[in-house]
């Protein structure tokens, strides 16, 4: 049985401020732990409560991971979900890669992302693509939060994220390195007819405020999904799945 401190350590990760400061995550969900165990991630434990382990339900035991076993309640303290599955594991943040050493063809930015299900679906859908770095700005929402994790479906441990980063910064610094800057707007170019060579780095910020000036003014091309019905706007993360599908032809 878990120790009472280790439940209180864990249970403190649902917090943002724990996570950056111990630099760890949790994760919950059979498929997403064991889509973290097979990748460069490492594993701290497994938590699992009497009922999953007494069910008989899959535990992967072949990873010589710690599994610490909890009664019901002591889960819940734990989980972030209104019906939690019964098991969880205690991920170790990724080491942190020199965000001036990307080499991808196609580079994903987020700008002002607040929505942490929105963030989750993004970093699927650039898994899907095969997109391999995303770069977050300052004022985005955590990429390891719990319901960020758990809306990637476990891809989250497929991509390099950057967090926390100065994108007018960074946008100056890879333009110099030959890079064209690809701004989702609406007053922007037909996605469907555009085309373009060389290496490039696709925008896609809040749909509430859209684009910051200076993004805007840092952009080589503006590039946007025509409207055929009523819609007011269309979600960002629906919209990035729209536009990857079209750049990512080119890869």
């Amino acid at each position: 049985m878990i120790s009472k401190n280790k439940l209180k350590y864990y249970s403190l990760l649902l917090k943002k401020k724990h996570r950056e400061l111990k630099k760890q995550f949790i994760v919950e969900g059979l498929k997403s732990i064991e889509e973290g165990l097979n990748s460069n991630y490492t594993c701290e434990a497994i938590l699992v409560t009497d009922e999953y382990e007494n069910n008989t339900r899959e535990i992967p035991k072949k990873y010589n991971v710690q599994i610490e076993t909890l009664n019901e309640e002591e889960f819940r303290k734990l989980s972030d979900t209104v019906t939690p599955q019964g098991i969880a594991a205690v991920f170790n943040y990724p080491p942190e890669k020199d965000i001036n050493k990307i080499r991808s063809e196609l580079i994903v930015c987020l700008e002002n992302i607040g929505d942490p299900g929105n963030l989750g679906t993004m970093i699927r859908n650039c898994d899907w693509f095969g997109i391999t770095d995303i770069v977050l700005s300052k004022n985005s929402t955590d990429p390891f939060s719990p319901k960020t994790v758990r809306s990637s479906m476990g891809s989250i441990f497929h991509i390099n994220i950057y967090d926390q980063t100065d994108l007018d910064q960074f946008l100056e610094s890879y333009k110099k390195k030959g890079y064209k800057v690809l701004c989702a707007d609406t007053e922007g170019e037909d996605i469907y007819g555009f085309q373009f060579e060389g290496k490039g780095i696709l925008i896609l910020s809040s749909e509430s405020h859209g684009p910051s000036v200076d993004i805007l003014r840092l952009s080589d091309h503006r590039i946007t999904i025509p409207k055929f019905g009523k819609g007011e706007s269309l979600n960002v993360a629906s919209a990035s799945a729209v536009i990857l599908s079209c750049l990512a032809k080119r890869l």
